[in-house]
């Protein structure tokens, strides 16, 4: 009898050793633990590197892997981050901030790359994955972009409006439960706590529509006026958040020699600069 038991409590451990070494097997079979990076290049200008709780400048060739390190571009200033798959580049404009969220290899081979960017502008080239289980997403305050392979770019505003412009393949502007699909040669805009709005034919306008320019006091300049409501507008290099149809009205410091430079941005990253004289 003593014997029995014996056995019974072997082949009971042996059972939960197993069970143990299948849930392991399944968990790997998710996930593989890898080194994966991105590495900046092409920098100009001002571009500060982001790791855990230290900040420096970075220098072409640097990487950043974990979760929460990226880099803070400067006024005038730009970098591009090399995918280590190979899969792509991300060119990033001035006064952007970007940070890696997830970089993964699974078991069946496919890379998963999630980057949130919290203002600014970034261009994506992104070739066509071929594994399945692969995907790229750029998540901002309004929603999450993801692609399989395509050309595209993003404008998030400080208010967390974002811009989306597709120029090749086709992107899915995801935000409040609903997935909009942004097919090559159109654009859409994404509001915090709305769905993503019915994309629209892409125009890459950088036109600016000035509605008022006027010195207030003697050290102020009021500025009012419109652009296309997806794009980027910064003045004395500060962007301005913008309204549903795309206008703004702000008042600024007004420079000695009374010009204000504006830039406005697409999502794609073609610019027009503006040297406005106040009156």
């Amino acid at each position: 009898m003593k014997r029995t038991w014996v056995q019974l409590l072997l082949l009971f451990v042996l059972g939960i050793s197993l069970l143990t070494i299948a849930d392991l097997a399944i968990a790997q079979s998710l996930k593989v633990r890898v080194n994966r990076w991105l590495e900046v290049r092409q920098i100009q200008g001002t571009v500060s590197l982001y790791q855990g709780q230290k900040s420096q400048p970075a220098r072409n060739g640097s990487r950043i892997q974990a979760v929460g390190e990226g880099i803070q571009t400067g006024a005038k200033s730009s970098a591009v981050l090399a995918v280590d798959t190979g899969i792509g580049f991300i060119k990033v404009a001035e006064n952007t901030n970007i940070r890696v969220l997830q970089l993964e290899r699974l078991a069946t081979g496919g890379q998963v790359t999630k980057l949130q960017v919290t203002g600014g502008q970034a261009r994506l080239q992104v070739r066509k994955f071929t594994n399945p289980a692969s995907r790229l997403e750029i998540l901002s305050p309004a929603g999450l972009s993801a692609v399989r392979g395509t050309e595209f770019g993003v404008s998030v505003q400080p208010d967390g409006k974002t811009g989306v412009a597709t120029l090749e393949g086709k992107v899915a502007a995801i935000a409040q439960g609903a997935s909009v699909p942004i097919q090559a040669g159109f654009q859409s805009l994404v509001i915090p706590g709305e769905a993503p709005l019915p994309p629209t034919p892409l125009r890459e306008d950088t036109r600016l529509q000035l509605q008022v320019l006027e010195a207030v006091g003697n050290n102020q300049a009021q500025i009012a006026g419109q652009v296309d409501v997806v794009n980027l507008v910064l003045v004395n290099d500060q962007p301005l958040s913008l309204d549903r149809e795309g206008q703004f009205d702000v008042r600024v410091a007004l420079p000695r020699e009374r010009r204000i430079r504006a830039v406005v941005r697409t999502p794609l990253g073609k610019q027009q600069i503006y040297e406005l004289a106040v009156p």
